[in-house]
């Protein structure tokens, strides 16, 4: 929440005796006899508008109400229906959070307070941590402050006065913000009351605004994300238009809980983490089982659609990271180990390596596209802070690819991929796929000419699909454009896996060549492509998507056989027996136990199918069939579930099979 407001004056023509004419987006006018607000226009629409305003949106720029238009514009008056009013409501209510704590805590000292996704937080350096009963008189406070309806006013100050209003307030870390904030412009402040903070805005016109917030959470962050730096309290909190809105958010955030992976994980035998190895997953059975199932599906895939499988080391003399450009740009992320006087890295990435496979021996034009995929396992150092079970780990193995090609081919081997992706999704579950183009970025390496053709032809890849895309303008890595895909989970969150890159640099960088048509030396274009990204964060997204009710050829485990009684012990474990046989992952439970136990247990577990043997089973050669949902799908003969069974499996996750 740094640096001035956009929206000054120097975005829109000025007359400051102007008469403007204002164009609304039903594309109707107004003009108007002077200079007016955006709150003016809003009044002269309704008084109905007027109150809802909490923002507005000038020739493209979010701006504050109070925000004076000279000239004519075009402009959108924004309000708690907009996604725009939804953020200036989480920005301003983490100002809001701020004042109330410092009412209650004069001693806190505010930090720093973005908006994320679904809402926001503010970082406090206090002397002790909060505690939930100070979250609840964080949240009292703040309605008291919004019956006070405040008003919100913007102002402007050159640095060497902003510096000395903070030291003079005593908060030491917004006058390190100001000092580190590049260039001489003046720097914006809002004011609501006796509370004034450093940002950009904009922000609502008064603190009455607010309808339906919460405080949601309190964690512990370090200052600028440095492990040295002293530790702050991280308050968190969501802010939504209505109090239905809020409800439903809280809903969906208790459903979240219950899915919560790390939770699940350990509830169904999958994984666990410890401190002996941070941010390492430690994989059971289960999990492992998981973890084999889906790299073997993915295997064939890769088989399928030609690529070489191939394996690079973990351990890389720290040169080759040094000449690829890694060092210099994620020197911090990277592990390293000395051995026999040389200094050598844990690999935070595949792709160097597999410019060294591509490097052995003479290859041509003929050779291209050339397909190279290998399971790398990786390792980067995570701040404690910021790992998150298997969402955010230390230790990975990614579903890596890199593809060799001419820039001749670029746009049918992004094609081909997408359809692949796509496919791959679908037999996951994943239907709704999200894409998004990475262009060019300010600092970058290669010709205009050069990306002109690698956008192009991403482009062309994205329209070919027939699907909505988004641009990403800047964003794009400095050695070429990139395509992300992102998945929509049952909740609606969406999760970025897949990537394909262009590089046209780092096989330079290497000595990659091939020989061309014309005989002379070129250098390929790399495609660095991703679909599940990293098996362990993939998985962690998978647990959450199906709260841990994989499908049934992701389940470790597929098939329980519960007797009723010893007397059918024997026949149980023939089932078991010739359901493995047919490649089927089956368990018998022959415990001492009620039945109705054993089936409420093995529902627990998620597993797909109990198969419930008593004597009238035993004597008619069949097995009476439940799902974990607790469907009774009746007897079946042992042939017949078989074919039950391996037709769901061939289906995978589709929800059109």
């Amino acid at each position: 929440m740094l640096g001035l407001q956009p929206g000054c004056t120097s975005n829109l023509k000025y007359w400051v005796y102007g008469m403007p004419q204002i164009t609304l987006p039903d594309g109707s006018t107004r003009q108007y006899d002077r200079p007016v607000t955006v709150a003016g226009v809003a009044e002269s629409i309704g008084p109905g508008l007027a109150k809802a305003a909490l923002a507005g949106r000038v020739d493209g720029v979010l701006v504050d109400t109070s925000f004076t238009i000279d000239s004519d514009a075009e402009l959108a008056i924004v309000t708690e229906r907009d996604d725009d009013g939804i953020e200036v409501l989480r920005h301003s209510c983490a100002h809001l959070m701020a004042q109330a704590v410092q009412r209650l805590f004069p001693k806190a000292q505010v930090t720093i307070g973005p908006v994320i996704e679904d809402g926001f937080f503010y970082d406090f350096a206090f002397e002790r941590a909060f505690t939930p009963e100070d979250l609840a008189a964080i949240e009292k406070a703040m309605k008291e402050i919004v019956k006070q309806d405040l008003t919100v006013e913007r102002s402007v100050l050159p640095r060497d006065e902003a510096i000395a209003l903070f030291k003079e307030m005593g908060e030491e870390y917004k006058v390190e913000i100001i000092e580190n904030i590049p260039g001489e412009e003046p720097l914006s402040f809002y004011r609501q009351g006796d509370f004034i903070d450093l940002c950009r805005g904009p922000h609502v016109p008064s603190t009455g605004k607010f309808k339906a917030f919460k405080l949601t959470s309190v964690a512990g962050a370090y200052w600028r994300g440095d492990s040295d730096k002293e530790m702050l309290q991280r308050v968190y909190g969501t802010a939504w238009g209505s109090k239905q809105d809020l409800k439903l958010y809280l809903q969906r955030l208790e459903e979240a809980e219950k899915r919560d992976h790390r939770k699940l994980g350990k509830q169904l035998g999958l994984f666990h983490f410890q401190e002996e190895a941070p941010g390492m997953p430690f994989w059971h059975p289960n999990g492992w089982t998981m973890y084999q199932v889906i790299q073997d599906y993915m295997q064939q895939v890769q088989v399928d659609n030609d690529y070489k499988e191939i394996k690079t080391p973990q351990l890389v003399d720290y040169s080759l990271w040094e000449r690829s450009g890694h060092a210099s740009k994620f020197a911090d992320e990277m592990f390293s180990v000395e051995s026999d006087n040389r200094m050598y890295a844990i690999k935070p990435m595949n792709c160097p390596c597999h410019i060294q496979v591509f490097n052995q021996g003479l290859k041509s034009y003929r050779d291209l596209p050339l397909r190279l995929a290998e399971f790398g396992s990786c390792h980067r150092y995570e701040p404690s802070g910021s790992m998150h079970g298997l969402m955010r780990v230390r230790s990975f193995v990614q579903d890596d690819g890199h593809i060799f090609c001419t820039e001749e081919q670029i746009q049918s081997e992004v094609a081909d991929f997408m359809q692949l992706l796509f496919s791959v999704y679908r037999d996951f579950g994943f239907d709704e796929v999200i894409l998004r183009l990475s262009t060019r970025p300010e600092k970058r390496v290669g010709s205009d000419e050069l990306w002109d053709s690698a956008e192009q032809a991403l482009k062309d890849a994205l329209i070919a699909t027939g699907l909505d895309w988004q641009l990403q303008p800047g964003e794009g890595a400095f050695y070429g454009p990139k395509i992300e895909y992102s998945l929509k989970d049952c909740m609606g969150r969406v999760q970025q896996c897949g990537t394909i890159q262009v590089d046209f640099f780092l096989p330079e960088r290497l000595g990659a060549t091939y020989v061309a048509e014309d005989s002379s030396r070129k250098t390929p274009v790399m495609l660095h492509r991703a679909i599940l990204g990293s098996f362990e964060r993939f998985i962690g997204v998978l647990i959450e998507h199906y709260a841990g009710a994989m499908p049934t050829w992701l389940s470790p485990q597929q098939v329980s056989i519960l007797n009723i009684t010893d007397k059918q012990s024997e026949y149980c474990r023939k089932v078991e027996e010739s359901l493995k046989n047919k490649g089927f992952r089956a368990a018998s439970d022959l415990r001492n136990e009620k039945i109705g136990f054993k089936i409420r247990e093995h529902s627990l577990q998620k597993i797909p199918y109990l198969l419930v043997v008593g004597d009238k089973e035993v004597e008619s050669g069949t097995v009476a069939v439940r799902t974990r949902g607790g469907e009774d799908l009746g007897a079946m003969t042992f042939e017949d579930f078989c074919d039950h069974l391996s037709q769901e499996i061939s289906n995978y996750g589709r929800s059109d099979s």
